[in-house]
């Protein structure tokens, strides 16, 4: 199981990483630059040198400890309170913003929503933002929630930054994806159980119209370039979801062909690259990532240790140094 928990982690920051070379760029422009697959590995971009990955992984990697440091710290307080962690390290990463290697082309509603001083919640709207920046920084909390608690924690570190329902639903959905995933189910299967919990939530509907449509257009396995245009340009965090659901839904067993259907399309492509990069990566575990782009991404080796720390602390129970992870 470990090694789905690196294939989560490892998997987000790799379709990042193939995404981000050709997000804004049509598709006709990217064809035009990488041939007429379009992009295939890693490239350098915007002065960062291939295998670099966006604010997308920084922000997921800062929701992975967020997650470590409000479990640790209930373990010793009794006092639950995760999100409070993942605010601080989401503020943390604010800050590192004004070094020009660490800005990574960060969203406008993010970098707002944690300028304001405020923590959003979906009871005390932040703004009405359904941009899919919320999204893409929550696999990680499948892999240290079960089920249910995925979902809703999901929701919350979305709705800090996200004040619309479509740009913190999807957030929930993918968190609970990631965690049946990582218990062996399948991905139709999760899918299902998802939306179970999705129909709970006010205002679900505009999110899970966009899961099923995807779900749909991959099972009557229409032209892959169409489905996508279909589903949007992944901007906003229906979109997003759909979008990597679609391309994880028809290469299911192929992570390198899921990835790259995700980036190669007019659009968001890091984060539909980084969300599928998730889905597949929690699936099939690091083995079905290509070893050569593992190398090549940056800082890999500390990713895998996040992820060998979150399995430690949330599968098998093992509290973690202090020293490591002060809280």
């Amino acid at each position: 199981m470990i090694d789905k928990y690196k294939g989560c982690l490892l998997g987000l920051a790799a379709g990042d990483a193939l995404g981000a070379p050709v997000e804004f760029r049509s598709l006709q422009k990217i064809r035009e630059e990488y041939g007429k697959k379009g992009i295939a590995d890693f490239e350098n971009w915007k002065g960062f040198k291939a295998g670099s990955y966006s604010d997308n992984t920084q922000m997921s990697l800062a929701t992975a400890v967020g997650c470590i440091l409000g479990y640790q710290n209930w373990r010793k307080t009794e006092v639950f309170n995760t999100v409070s962690m993942v605010y601080r390290k989401y503020l943390e990463w604010f800050e590192s913003q004004n070094d020009s290697f660490q800005r990574r082309f960060p969203g406008n509603t993010t970098l707002s929503a944690l300028e304001s001083g405020q923590m959003g919640t979906t009871a005390i709207k932040i703004n009405n933002s359904k941009g899919c920046g919320g999204v893409t920084r929550t696999a990680p909390v499948g892999l240290a929630f079960p089920n249910d608690m995925a979902f809703r924690e999901g929701v919350k570190f979305a709705a800090i930054t996200h004040g619309h329902p479509s740009g913190y639903l999807p957030a929930g959905f993918l968190s609970e994806m990631i965690t049946h995933l990582a218990a062996g189910k399948t991905l139709r299967g999760s899918i299902k159980l998802s939306i179970s919990l999705l129909k709970t939530f006010e205002g679900h509907e505009e999110t899970l119209n966009k899961i099923k449509h995807a779900r749909k257009l991959s099972s009557v396995r229409k032209n892959a370039d169409k489905a996508i245009q279909e589903l949007g340009g992944g901007w906003v965090g229906e979109e997003a979801l759909a979008i990597a659901l679609y391309c994880a839904l028809i290469h299911e067993n192929d992570f390198k062909n899921g990835v790259l259907a995700a980036v190669n399309h007019s659009g968001d492509s890091d984060s539909t690259g980084s969300i599928t990069g998730a889905l597949l990566g929690t699936l099939h575990g690091k083995e079905a990532i290509p070893k050569h782009w593992i190398l090549k991404l940056e800082n890999y080796e500390n990713i895998i240790r996040i992820a060998e720390d979150m399995f430690r602390l949330f599968k098998k129970g093992e509290m973690l140094s202090f020293d490591k992870y002060p809280s």
